[in-house]
């Protein structure tokens, strides 16, 4: 049996499978190293080309916000001059002195590469640009005098326009027309041309430089791709080598993500990387349900108006307090006279008085305590551990509140409390409730507005 066991084994041949390994990682280091540095080229030429035609826009932008800027003078340079409506002449300082859409525009080039000839073609339109405002400001001065300004409520530059004498003793109407004339005239529109001409030609530089940028850049992606192609499809051949270890890395993981799912538990974050992206998105999820059953549950126990506890809760926390072995006191609470605040004021109102009856218990009574609204008006309270000893702190938290619900400081309505209270040795007892309405029909029986408490001498009376 020994020997026919050793003599097949013998003859068995094959590839070692940590040869085959070591061969794959070899050579796929070898690739890797290879497509990254052909990625690494693309990479960096189309983002070159990108950048190139990123900056181009950026001029040209630019370019049109130069051009939107002397065209904003020249219109309401206009306008001023045949309108004499001064907050043209606002609008046209405001631009001059404030938005600087010319000269922004030109600083703005000075952090792009250009040609010479484009930032050379800019600054040449702007000073055009400065000659013609200088212009523009003289014609304003025109008209301001036609019309009788004040020199002094003018804006500086147009004060520091020097007027000929000749053009001082001209007439309204021809200081009127020589003013149009300077923004109208033949003059003026061949001085725009110029700034659009330079404006333009400054463009067409651009334009130059960023078509050599993408001859360039083309050439070289694309003598680049065709290596990647290449070296990509010696990469597959080794890829379908590495196959097996799809098993380990993502089919055994999911198997074991499927279990967990079914089970409701916390997937193992294992595996491939995608393998744990879902693991971590479906624990994220699980976490996200949970709170959103605790908001549920939250919800469906208080209520919507006040924020405390509901009347289905507050019948829930009576039964699971039926076992409790400490001494509790339970307090019904009614606001009184609420149905007038209702008729007289509206229900809106009505519900900011229940708003703030709510804020009151719940900062007068501590946090292990349970305030609750039971009713339209009705709320209660079930204080843990406390004694009959206790009343006078108890009534005093009532007292303290009437005086803030009979003394408003906040617009609402006067209102008061009615509370009647009873005591348990130990848990909720089945007579607890109808002691604390006793003891509240007493102090509705003498006058409201008070706290009593249930004594087994006064439900005899």
């Amino acid at each position: 049996m020994e020997e026919n066991h050793t003599k097949p084994a013998k003859l068995i041949k094959g590839i070692h499978i940590s040869r085959m390994n070591a061969a794959i990682i070899t050579a796929s280091v070898v690739l890797y190293i290879l497509l990254t540095a052909t990625a690494l080229h693309v990479s960096k030429t189309i983002q070159e080309t990108y950048q190139a035609i990123q900056e181009y826009f950026l001029c040209m932008q630019t370019g049109w916000t130069f051009s939107e800027g002397s065209d904003y003078l020249t219109d309401y340079a206009r306008l001023y001059v045949v309108t004499a409506d001064r907050a043209c002449m606002d609008e046209y300082f405001a631009e001059v002195r404030e938005t600087r859409r010319r000269e922004d525009a030109v600083e703005d080039l000075t952090e792009f590469e250009l040609e010479e000839d484009a930032y050379t073609y800019f600054q040449s339109a702007l000073d055009k640009s400065q000659a013609l405002m200088e212009q523009e400001i003289y014609a304003m001065a025109l008209t301001s005098l036609a019309q009788g300004y004040e020199e002094a409520s003018l804006p500086q530059e147009v004060q520091d326009a020097a007027l000929t004498e000749a053009d001082r003793a001209l007439s309204k109407e021809a200081l009127l027309a020589k003013a149009q004339d300077l923004v109208f005239g033949p003059s003026y529109r061949e001085a725009q041309e110029q700034i659009e001409w330079d404006v333009d030609e400054s463009m067409e530089a651009l334009s130059g430089t960023v078509g050599r940028h993408l001859d360039n850049g083309y050439s070289s992606l694309y003598r680049a791709m065709r290596y990647h192609r290449i070296l990509i499809g010696a990469h597959v051949a080794a890829t379908l080598v590495g196959f097996a270890f799809t098993l380990l890395l993502v089919v055994l993981p999911m198997w074991g993500f499927v279990k967990a799912i079914r089970e409701r538990k916390s997937l193992r974050v294992a595996g491939a990387y995608e393998c744990k992206c879902l693991a971590q998105t479906c624990n994220a999820m699980f976490a996200r349900i949970t709170n959103d059953e605790r908001m549920l549950r939250h919800q469906a126990e208080h209520d919507a108006l006040t924020g405390l506890l509901n009347r289905g809760a507050f019948d829930a926390l009576q039964d699971s307090l039926q076992t409790h072995d400490g001494p509790l006191a339970l307090l019904l609470v009614d606001v009184d006279k609420f149905k007038q605040v209702n008729d007289g004021y509206g229900h809106e109102m009505g519900d900011k008085v229940l708003k703030k009856v709510s804020g009151l218990l719940a900062e007068n009574f501590r946090a292990t305590d349970y305030p609750a609204r039971i009713g339209g008006d009705e709320f209660a309270v079930i204080v843990l551990e406390a004694v009959p000893e206790e009343r006078s702190a108890i009534a005093a938290k009532i007292a303290a509140i009437n005086e803030l619900l009979t003394n408003p400081t906040d617009g609402l309505p006067v209102v008061s409390l009615s509370v009647g209270g009873a005591f348990s040795e130990g848990g909720f007892t089945g007579s607890l409730y109808k002691e604390a309405d006793l003891a509240l029909y007493e102090v509705k029986e003498h006058g409201r507005c008070g706290c009593r408490f249930y004594t087994p001498e006064a439900a005899r009376v």
